[in-house]
């Protein structure tokens, strides 16, 4: 498997998609460029409420069940985030996981969860 932008180049298997073979598959890739989208629109939408952050990661663990079916992705992030407070810091997270361009196209599919965690 070789991105467009030649970004990555690495095998893709059956063995990296169902067992645990050396290489990558597309619900790896999907996890990465959602938490990636995910830490971008947050970052957005923090900076212009006025809170800048130092720092967002993100990590999002894509669950493969019988089909194979996508059915839940976890999206687990914490970010360090001065003078903003706990209730404006998780709605914009919401906001954010609502409204990233992944989220959107992911709309109707699998369900996602947000575990958002505002550290010092």
């Amino acid at each position: 498997m070789k991105l467009g932008s030649l970004a990555f180049e690495g095998p893709f298997t059956y063995a990296s998609r169902f067992e645990q073979g050396e290489g990558t598959n597309p619900e790896e890739l999907i996890g990465a460029a959602h938490a990636g989208c995910f830490s971008m629109s947050l970052a957005s939408r923090l900076s212009r409420a006025g809170y800048p952050p130092q720092r967002i990661h993100t990590t999002a663990t894509v669950h493969l069940t019988e089909g194979p079916t996508i059915s839940l992705i976890e999206l687990d992030t914490e970010a360090e985030v001065p003078g903003v407070d706990e209730q404006t810091f998780q709605q914009l997270a919401a906001d954010a996981k609502q409204n990233c361009p992944v989220s959107k196209a992911l709309a109707g599919g699998p369900e996602v969860r947000l575990n958002a965690r505002l550290i010092a």
